[in-house]
C-alpha cells in the first residue's frame, strides 16, 4: 500500500512498481459513469455545463463562427427576460427609475454650472502674454473647495488631479479655464443624455431601437433653439429622417437598434445638439442645408423624393430614380443599388423592386457622406458587380464605361478609360495590385473621390476640374 521499504527491501525495487494508472480502478470507473448520467446532481452541477455552453458560444461569437442551434437554445433560457406586468418585470422597472433617478440628481443643472463658471473666473489669474484666463494647481484645489461650498459635493469629481492633468499646460503649469469649463459641460450633457436614452430603453440592453431613438429626438425638440418653430405636422416626419441617420451610423449592421454608448461617441449628436444655438442668424444657409438635422435639411429631403415619385404610389422606381442628382449618376449604379440595398416586394401578380423612404434616407446618406467608412462601405457593395469583395480591372472599366457614355453625351473632350483605370490604381495603391477591396478604399483617404469618378459623371468632372475649383475657392479668400 506504501512505496516506502521495509524489511530490507531496497529503493530500487519499489521504484520498480508499477502503479496502475487511475483511470482503470474500479471506483473511477463508477465514479465517471455516475457522474455522466446526472443522477442525483444539484442544480449548481447541472448547471455547469449549461456554463460551459455560455462561455463556448461567447468564443465563437469573437471567433465569427456559428452555435449550435442547441446551445443558443439553452443559452437563452438563462437571458429569459420577465413578462410584461409581472411582479419581477414592475421590481425591474422601478429599479431601473430609481437607479436613474439618483443618477440625476448627481448631475449639475444650468444654474450650478453658472455657478461654477462664476467662481472660475474669480479666482483665475490672468496671462499678461496672451491675456487668456488660466489656473494652476493650487488655483485649481481652491477653486474646488470654493465651488463645493456654493454648489455641493456632487461637483468634487470635475476637480480631479487626473482632470487636471488632461489639459494642455503652459511653461508655468497652468491651464486655461475656458477647455475646462467646456469639459465639464460636455460631461454633464453626455451623461444627461445617457440617463434621458436609458429611460427609453424598453428592454434595457443598452440599445435603442428606431422608435425609441424618434422618442428622444421628440423630447429634444423644445429645447433646440432652431427646432421651435416646427410645423406640429411635420414633427414625426422630421424625428423618422432625424432618427435614420443615427441608424445607419451607429447600427451598421442593420440589427434594428443603436448601441447607446456609440449614439454618444458618434459624431451625430454632436450635429443635432449645434441646434442649440439661439438664433438663426448665426447660422448661414449652406451651414442649415449641411446639417442633416436642420429643418431646412429634412423639408429637403421630403420635397425631392416627393418629386423623384412621380406616380405617387410611396416608393420610388429604378426609372424614377435615375432623375436623382439631375440623372448624372450611372445606370449600372442605380441598378447595383436595387440589388444590394432594395428588398423585393409584391406589387399585383408579378414581383418587383421599389425603393421605400427608409432606404431611400440610407441612399442619401450614403452619397452624401462617401468619404466615412457608413457611406463607402454602402458604396462599395454598388461597385462590387460579382460580390467577391474587391474590385478588379475589369470591374473598373464596366463601372466606368457608363460616365465615358454620359461624360461624350455632355460634349466633353475624348477619354481613354484605361488611363482613368491607372489613375484610379494611383489613387488607391491598393496591397495587391491585382485588386481593390474596401480596406483599400479607406486606407488611401480618397476612397469618397474614387466611388464618385465610379457612379457620377459630375464627380467626375470635379476630380477632373479640381484644380479650377480650387483656384476659384483661394480667390475670394485673397480679396476678401
Amino acid at each position: 500500500m506504501y512505496s516506502g521499504s521495509s524489511d530490507g527491501e531496497s529503493h530500487e525495487a519499489a521504484a520498480q512498481r508499477k502503479i496502475p494508472p487511475v483511470s482503470s480502478m474500479l471506483w473511477v470507473r463508477n465514479l465517471r459513469r455516475y457522474i455522466g448520467s446526472g443522477a442525483g446532481l444539484g442544480s449548481e452541477a447541472l448547471m455547469g455545463p449549461l456554463k460551459q455552453r455560455g462561455s463556448c458560444l461567447i468564443y465563437l461569437k469573437k471567433s465569427n463562427r456559428k452555435a449550435p442551434k442547441l446551445v443558443q437554445y439553452q443559452v437563452s433560457i438563462r437571458r429569459h427576460k420577465p413578462e410584461e406586468g409581472s411582479i419581477s418585470h414592475r421590481v425591474q422597472k422601478l429599479a431601473k427609475y430609481r437607479f436613474l433617478k439618483k443618477q440625476s440628481d448627481l448631475l449639475l443643472n444650468a444654474d450650478d454650472l453658472d455657478a461654477m463658471w462664476v467662481c472660475l473666473r474669480e479666482n483665475c489669474v490672468i496671462d499678461d502674454a496672451t491675456g487668456a484666463e488660466k489656473m494652476n494647481y493650487e488655483d485649481f484645489c481652491h477653486i474646488a473647495s470654493v465651488c463645493t461650498e456654493q454648489i455641493g459635493p456632487k461637483c468634487r469629481r470635475f476637480f480631479s488631479p487626473s482632470n487636471f492633468m488632461k489639459f494642455e499646460k503652459d511653461e508655468s503649469g497652468r491651464i486655461a479655464i475656458l477647455p475646462f469649463y467646456l469639459y465639464v459641460m460636455r460631461t454633464v450633457s453626455l451623461t444627461q443624455a445617457r440617463i434621458d436614452m436609458s429611460e427609453l430603453d424598453e428592454d434595457s440592453d443598452g440599445f435603442l431601437q428606431p422608435h425609441e431613438m424618434e422618442a428622444y429626438i421628440r423630447g429634444l425638440i423644445p429645447n433646440l433653439a432652431q427646432l421651435r418653430d416646427m410645423p406640429a405636422a411635420f414633427v414625426q416626419m422630421y424625428c423618422r429622417i432625424a432618427a435614420h441617420k443615427f441608424s445607419f451610423f451607429c447600427d451598421p449592421h442593420r440589427r434594428g437598434k443603436a448601441c447607446i454608448k456609440k449614439v454618444l461617441l458618434s459624431n451625430c449628436l454632436q450635429e443635432l445638439m449645434e441646434l442649440h444655438q439661439e438664433s438663426e442668424e448665426e447660422v448661414t444657409d449652406t451651414e442649415q442645408a449641411e446639417n442633416w438635422f436642420s429643418l431646412t435639411s429634412a423639408q429637403r429631403i421630403c420635397d425631392m423624393f416627393l418629386a423623384l415619385d412621380k406616380d405617387m404610389n410611396g416608393t420610388l422606381s429604378k426609372q424614377e430614380l435615375k432623375e436623382y442628382a439631375d440623372g448624372t449618376l450611372t445606370e449600372i449604379f442605380i441598378e447595383r443599388v436595387f440589388d444590394e440595398h432594395v428588398r423585393r416586394c409584391k406589387i399585383g401578380a408579378g414581383s418587383n423592386r421599389e425603393m421605400d423612404f427608409d432606404s431611400f434616407l440610407d441612399f442619401v446618406l450614403a452619397l452624401e457622406n462617401k468619404d466615412t467608412p457608413e457611406g463607402l462601405t454602402y458604396l462599395f457593395r454598388c461597385l462590387d458587380l460579382n460580390g467577391r469583395g474587391f474590385l478588379t480591372t475589369a470591374d473598373i472599366h464596366s463601372l466606368f464605361r457608363d460616365v465615358h457614355q454620359k461624360w461624350i453625351e455632355g460634349g466633353n473632350y475624348e477619354l481613354c478609360i484605361e488611363d482613368v483605370r491607372d489613375e484610379i490604381w494611383d489613387m488607391v495603391k491598393p496591397a495587391d495590385p491585382l485588386r481593390i477591396t474596401l480596406a483599400d478604399l479607406l486606407a488611401c483617404k480618397q476612397g469618397g473621390t474614387v466611388a464618385s469618378m465610379l457612379i457620377d459623371v459630375r464627380g467626375f468632372w470635379a476630380h477632373d476640374n479640381r484644380e479650377n475649383l480650387l483656384q476659384e475657392e483661394e480667390e475670394p479668400e485673397e480679396e476678401s
